[in-house]
């Protein structure tokens, strides 16, 4: 069985419709179900010609409409989700959906835009709307079990600034007003990666980050020396250090950072040859991206597109994006 790439899914959906059932696979498998009541009792209502309708407008659609029979409601595939009332193409959505999934340096809303002939502002809100359904519906899991947790300051470098913008006292080299600092947990065992943006990097404020997504008491905390990890190593069943100034990378029980170390590698190259320039503001969603792709590494680009279809509740409009 050969593996699904671009060249493929673009021959597999070729009509409207076929981008219909191939995310109706997708969101439900093969049992639909109702956007509005979550019944299963639903049936297809079959376009006049067989393969389009009629839409208010007077316009053909080949757009597949269900109906459920004990809310008597209609709805779609899209219905409830991030492409709630799209006027893009479904088509264009699942080849944007699986280059997004497929690449690991992400894809930029430029690209989008010059690819699939889309408007600049329609592709970045588009783009953003995969990434907040890549964050997840909801609160996630607590983590449990052997936790990396370190810390990295994404942004530019003052004295690699133009002087024009370069802020004052810059030129000295590093200012940490202007980067922006990140936390990244990382599940060992599962490698599971859950990065945060923090307002600075100190124990309580990372500790808080921390409590909200590790079960702190039944876990193991592996990390480099920072002073600001000793009053929360406490807090752990144990707490492993490595020390970096002694160039210490794996301590003598196989504790290591290097993990979240690879992370941010990834991280901040995608981010300068992809993007370029990310904002405070929507850098939270440009993580979640890599972090759902970090974490389902160990998936096909197929089942990560079939992961992140089970997950597209919730539609992110784009007054909140431009908020």
């Amino acid at each position: 069985m050969s593996k699904t790439n671009i060249a493929s899914l673009s021959a597999q959906i070729v009509t409207e419709a076929d981008a219909y059932r191939h995310l109706e696979s997708l969101r439900w498998g093969t049992t639909p179900i109702c956007a509005h009541c979550q019944g299963t009792d639903v049936y297809l209502i079959p376009p006049a010609n067989r393969t389009s309708r009629r839409t208010a407008a007077g316009t053909m659609s080949e757009r597949r409409v269900w109906k459920c029979r004990p809310c008597r409601k209609q709805f779609s595939v899209l219905t409830g989700t991030m492409m709630h009332a799209t006027k893009i193409p479904v088509r264009t959505w699942c080849l944007v959906i699986f280059e997004m999934c497929a690449s690991k340096n992400g894809v930029s809303a430029r690209e989008v835009e010059r690819k699939y002939g889309l408007t600049p502002r329609t592709a970045w809100h588009m783009t953003h709307r995969i990434r907040s359904a890549m964050a997840g519906p909801g609160p996630l899991a607590t983590m449990r079990g052997t936790i990396v947790s370190d810390e990295t300051h994404i942004g530019p470098t003052p004295k690699w600034m133009h002087r024009n913008h370069r802020p004052v006292g810059g030129d000295r080299g590093y200012t940490p007003t202007q980067k922006v600092p990140v936390l990244s947990l990382i599940d060992a065992e599962t490698g599971e990666v859950r990065s945060r943006v923090v307002a600075d990097v100190t124990g309580h404020t990372l500790r808080k980050v921390i409590a909200e997504n590790v079960d702190m008491a039944g876990s193991v905390l592996w990390t480099d020396e920072g002073k600001w990890y000793k009053q929360i190593g406490q807090e752990f069943r144990e707490h492993e250090t490595v020390n970096h100034h002694e160039e210490e990378y794996v301590n003598e029980r196989g504790a290591t950072t290097n993990r979240a170390e690879g992370y941010f590698a990834q991280l901040k190259r995608s981010l300068d040859g992809t993007h370029h320039h990310v904002s405070r503001e929507h850098l939270p969603r440009y993580l979640a991206e890599f972090d759902f792709r970090y974490s389902t590494c160990h998936m096909t680009d197929e089942a990560r597109m079939r992961h992140l279809g089970r997950r597209m509740e919730g539609r992110l409009s784009l007054r909140r994006v431009m908020a």
